[in-house]
């Protein structure tokens, strides 16, 4: 029988996770956002919300500074009307407001940002957002064989304990990295509150046996549908747990 959230606990090295989607009730809307990382620079991480925000913080300064520091701090989720979430400081540019459609906000907060210089992985960027209108999207910048950027915008139906999810790469941990490829993958989203979809997609992120643990940290947003200001955040940091 299929798993509810097969779609990241097939993966190997999903590297960081981005989903939306809906409640089984009906009632919230989902994102949620995750960091597995295989660098000591990039474990050396939490997430913390910070006022309407919620950052990658440094739990080890003098480690993080032997990654790029501008790609491992940033505002992962910024909680406002609605929501944005993205795996870099692209997400302070995604305005969350009603009168467009997700895929026009996403494409306009977009229009400045190409994937990480992190040669030679070159990481994509992904990001989503949630309206206050309750429509929600997903988009991957990604580089092409010639180093352009391809830029893909998705447009997500919320629908009672469905989800979509986009990972920066395809799954796989060998390298080089491989970029995600293809449509947002599907997700079951069964549990009734932030905290215990965040305690699912946690687990789901485990590694089965003794193959390396790269989890760093996660955090799940339910927003109420009626009001989106109305909210429950769960974070989940790995270090806080040994």
């Amino acid at each position: 029988m299929k798993q509810p959230l097969e779609s990241l606990s097939r993966m190997k090295y999903p590297g960081r996770a981005l989903a939306v989607g809906r409640d089984t009730s009906g009632m919230f809307n989902i994102i949620i956002y995750a960091i597995t990382g295989r660098s000591s620079s990039s474990q050396a991480r939490r997430l913390e919300l910070e006022a309407d925000s919620i950052w990658t913080k440094p739990t080890d300064p003098e480690v993080l500074r032997k990654g790029n520091i501008d790609l491992l701090i940033y505002p992962a989720v910024i909680l406002s009307e609605g929501l944005a979430a993205s795996n870099g400081k692209q997400t302070s540019d995604i305005e969350v407001r009603s009168g467009q459609s997700p895929v026009q906000v996403l494409e306009e907060a977009m229009k400045r940002w190409d994937y990480e210089p992190d040669a030679p992985i070159f990481t994509p960027r992904i990001s989503g957002c949630i309206l206050p209108s309750n429509r929600a999207g997903l988009s991957i910048i990604k580089r092409a064989e010639n180093g352009n950027s391809l830029r893909f915008f998705y447009e997500v139906p919320l629908t009672p304990s469905k989800g979509k999810l986009l990972t920066t790469y395809s799954g796989e941990n060998r390298d080089p990295l491989q970029s995600f490829a293809g449509e947002p993958l599907d997700l079951d989203l069964r549990e009734p509150t932030a905290r215990a979809t965040a305690e699912a997609v946690y687990g789901a992120l485990k590694p089965p046996g003794r193959v390396e643990d790269f989890r760093v940290a996660m955090t799940c947003v339910f927003a109420k549908a009626s009001d989106m200001q109305d909210r429950q955040v769960f974070i989940i940091n790995r270090q806080e747990r040994k």
